[in-house]
């Protein structure tokens, strides 16, 4: 479940519920009837929903990164965007941009690739510097060497460029918010935890004990 409440229809502003329609069908309550056309929960939009404010400025980014007048291709920016969810560590942001990467028409191979991309051969020059950008952006913070930068310049428009790194970090937030709220496919327990000791053995053992005694005894 996620970690905060969630919001329904009959609480929902009018332009939420509309949108609830859209993603749900119509006058479905996503509460009782939780689940989308992508086979997600749905719990992103019913969370966020909770800031009315904060779910509309959400879904117009959306409309924004999918607009007609954007400069940048959908090809570039759902790669962009695929990346940014498999490096924040974001099942949900990478499964779901992994079908719009179907959908712009990149190979089953490509975005098999995608985790691996740095090792592959199944990229053009431009989409392996997408990659690269969108790796400086998301783990090294915005710390992009000139050389990856130059190789966009000479393919993409500022304008483009500009697109390509709003979009890409507007989904890098979403990934950590995904994350950090256990929302739709995030909603996972912590993997790293002490392993116990098997049954019987002192809680206080000094697991290195027997290497030092071996140093020790010149082993």
């Amino acid at each position: 479940m996620p970690r905060l409440s969630q919001v329904g229809r009959e609480a929902a502003p009018e332009d939420v519920c509309q949108v609830y329609d859209a993603v749900f069908g119509d006058g479905v309550d996503p509460i009782e009837q939780p689940g989308t056309a992508t086979g997600t929960p749905g719990n992103w939009w019913t969370v966020f929903a909770l800031v009315p404010d904060c779910f509309r400025h959400a879904v117009a980014g959306f409309q924004f990164y999918r607009g007609r007048s954007r400069k940048i291709s959908p090809k570039l920016r759902e790669l962009g965007q695929a990346r940014a969810g498999y490096a924040r560590g974001s099942l949900f942001v990478f499964s779901q941009h992994c079908k719009a990467l179907r959908g712009a028409g990149f190979s089953e191979a490509q975005i098999e690739a995608i985790p691996s991309w740095g090792s592959s051969t199944c990229f053009s020059n431009l989409e392996r510097a997408v990659l690269a950008y969108t790796d400086d952006l998301v783990l090294a913070g915005g710390r992009v060497p000139d050389a990856t930068f130059a190789a966009l310049k000479a393919e993409l428009s500022d304008e483009a460029i500009l697109e390509l790194t709003y979009i890409t970090c507007t989904y890098e937030m979403h990934a950590t918010m995904c994350r950090a709220l256990r929302l739709e496919y995030d909603d996972v327990d912590e993997r790293l935890v002490e392993v116990p000791l098997p049954e019987g053995e002192a809680r206080n053992i000094d697991f290195m004990r027997a290497v030092d005694e071996m140093d020790r005894e010149g082993k």
